[in-house]
């Protein structure tokens, strides 16, 4: 028998169950998604427009496959139990499963782009767009190529995109791995501390250069020396007269892979000029990418907070599409070691997704949530079997239309259904138009009314809705 005490239910005590989203998630709106879906549509025609194909991969995968992969991030990789022994893991990004399904399907060209979500257990900044589960957008060509062709189209395709959905005045940087590994083998940096140190400069957007140097001579024991001369580089930034400096730089022009890298930034930056592009487009050798599967060119696209004339000086208010070239990726996988040369972009998607609906709540901007065309409408009682014949129609003719859920709904409560929506066109039923053979089609904005023939009212919606 239950016993009850006198001051509370048998359940007290008990901890009460908080209904939230797990930490680094959320939900969307309605609206919210409608502000979504005309981004990815944006992004998707831009891939297209480029002659890509997509393709799909698991959300986990194997963890060696993502192991080892990702230098100092390797920590934020999210690890999965599985019931049949498997060691798994959440996908950390999508080039990594990119290079793995290249191996394993022995393709040795391809231009892709996946839109997929990613999954990151990292601490989350949700206001600026810095989540555990994201999106990303990635266009990535893999294939034996002339030097910088491919390069710089991703680059156009990253001035395209952010141009086309207008999120402010933005500055691409760019740089290579292999000017950094020069810089770093001129400056006294020890081979076994390539990867880490170049991870501590990618920190220069975000750190200080005195904080950036105390990491790499507290926490990274480089010397003090070896850092102030880094600090001589990473400060530099500009276009093609920079990078001809560099070129004739007593120490860079003598490193091997400094003097590679220089060569093909010269010829990116040319083909930059021919795409037109190249005057938003900063040759920066604070770039660095933590990631350790690049290998040549690297590039960041950042907003900027000063108007475009200031540019070079403008403080970056964060990044919202990075990328660059890893050209041994998918020898990883491959048991003989065969090199795919692969380079791509990844599109920041909830960075750029939380400017834009700051933008529109600024604006105080109506969304329409639904695509609706139409209400099929009556003006008496007793027409309900007649709507769901009208709305059947013009569904069966691939009309956007919608009825009420309502047997004898008010002709006002219907209308304003169709103002609050958003829904542009009403059709009407009432006794006089079915003995007509008429509907008559009423504007919604503009609160004009016509009467069309039934046969005629899938064209004249259509007429009415469709683009030219």
């Amino acid at each position: 028998m239950l016993k009850m005490k006198a001051s509370g239910a048998p359940d007290e005590g008990k901890q009460k169950f908080v209904l939230k989203t797990p930490k680094g998630t959320r939900d969307y709106s309605p609206k919210q998604m409608a502000i979504r879906e005309k981004v990815f549509r944006t992004i998707i025609d831009c891939f297209k427009r480029h002659g890509a194909e997509t393709i799909e991969t698991p959300v986990f995968e194997l963890k060696e496959t993502l192991t080892g992969k990702y230098g100092e991030d390797s920590k934020l990789i999210y690890d999965l139990k599985d019931q049949g022994g498997e060691l798994l893991s959440l996908r950390y990004d999508l080039t990594v499963p990119f290079a793995r399904y290249l191996a394993m399907n022995k393709i040795t060209n391809i231009k892709r782009y996946h839109i997929a979500k990613v999954y990151r257990r990292d601490n989350p900044a949700m206001t600026r767009g810095r989540y555990r589960e994201f999106y990303q957008c990635d266009f990535d060509i893999a294939g034996q190529y002339d030097a910088m062709i491919p390069d710089a189209e991703c680059l156009k395709i990253v001035h395209e995109i952010l141009s086309a959905l207008q999120i402010g005045d933005f500055l691409i940087k760019v740089n290579d791995r292999r000017i950094l590994d020069g810089m770093f083998a001129v400056c006294g940096v020890p081979d076994n501390k390539f990867r880490t140190i170049c991870s501590t400069v990618d920190k220069l957007d975000k750190m200080a250069w005195e904080d950036v140097k105390g990491e790499m001579v507290g926490e990274k024991g480089l010397s003090p020396e070896a850092a102030d001369r880094i600090g001589g580089y990473v400060r530099l930034h500009g276009g093609l007269n920079l990078i001809e400096e560099l070129l004739q730089d007593p120490e860079l022009s003598q490193n091997k892979l400094a003097r590679e890298g220089l060569g093909e930034m010269k010829q990116l930056f040319e083909y930059l000029a021919i795409f037109g592009i190249s005057d938003q487009i900063s040759f920066d050798l604070s770039l660095a990418r933590g990631l350790d599967y690049y290998t040549g060119a690297i590039y960041e696209a950042v907003l900027l907070e000063r108007p475009k004339e200031h540019a070079e000086e403008a403080a970056g208010v964060g990044s919202v599409a990075g990328g660059g070239r890893y050209d041994g990726l998918v020898g990883m996988f491959d048991p003989k070691g065969r090199k795919v040369p692969c380079v791509g972009v990844s599109i920041g998607i909830e960075r750029i997704f939380s400017i834009m609906e700051q933008k529109v709540e600024a604006s105080e901007e109506k969304i329409r949530t639904t695509e609706t065309q139409v209400l099929v409408a009556s003006a008496q009682k007793k027409l309900l079997e007649e709507r769901l014949k009208l709305v059947s129609e013009l569904w069966d003719a691939e009309i956007k239309a919608e009825v009420l859920y309502k047997k004898n709904p008010k002709l006002l409560n219907q209308l304003q259904y169709c103002e609050e929506a958003g829904i542009p066109l009403v059709a009407i039923l009432g006794e006089r138009e079915l003995k007509d053979g008429v509907v008559k089609l009423r504007d919604v904005a503009a609160r004009e009314e016509v009467d069309v023939c039934r046969g005629e009212l899938v064209d004249e919606i259509k007429r009415r809705t469709c683009p030219p």
